[in-house]
């Protein structure tokens, strides 16, 4: 697969999906453009044992979330599209309302006025008004809200299944074909 897909890890809980999206585009060989918030720095350790390097190292290409010269902020550079996984509530704002405070907004609001994918693993429950409208005004400008929730048709056995699902669904729709979801009616719910 020659795809290249720009990933976002922010502060959410939940960096093990981003983690989990690039160590399957790098099974697939697809090409991958890395940017980690600063508090996904701290996240990806409380949560996951790992350190940024051992995240890094999956990826082709790392990118400071302050360095708004990188190529992945300019139109003009070719992407398939982005992951935002997870998607925190900032993030979200910040995509939401065009404010391009870091690479991360810059790089989804590329996105947005490119037409290419946009996909945005939102991660906050329960969720008050004002995210749902952030989440509205995202999905006006072209975003697709992926929140990652488990699926169950696909009779998961561990904790990886359900992140795999999630996961996978979500390059799916940025149109990384994987084996990493249940599909419906494939042996499967139907």
């Amino acid at each position: 697969m020659n795809k290249s897909i720009i990933v976002a890890i922010t502060g959410a809980s939940g960096s093990i999906y981003g983690i989990r999206a690039l160590e399957i585009m790098h099974t697939l060989r697809c090409r991958s453009h890395l940017v980690v918030s600063a508090a996904a720095r701290t996240i990806i350790e409380q949560e996951t044992g790992r350190v940024i390097d051992e995240v890094s190292e999956l990826a082709s290409f790392v990118y400071d979330p302050a360095d708004i010269g990188a190529p992945i902020a300019s139109g003009s550079f070719p992407t398939g599209g982005m992951l935002v996984a997870p998607c925190s509530i900032k993030t979200l704002s910040a995509i939401a309302n065009s404010y391009t405070v870091d690479l991360i907004a810059r790089a989804a609001d590329v996105c947005l006025k490119e037409g290419r994918p946009l996909a945005l693993m939102v991660r906050e429950s329960p969720l008050h008004v004002g995210h749902l409208r952030l989440m509205t005004r995202a999905a006006e400008a072209g975003a697709v809200i992926c929140p990652p929730i488990p699926t169950f048709y696909g009779h998961p056995q561990t904790i990886d299944d359900v992140i795999d699902a999630s996961v996978g669904r979500a390059l799916a729709r940025l149109g990384i074909e994987n084996d990493a979801y249940p599909k419906w009616g494939l042996g499967v719910g139907g």
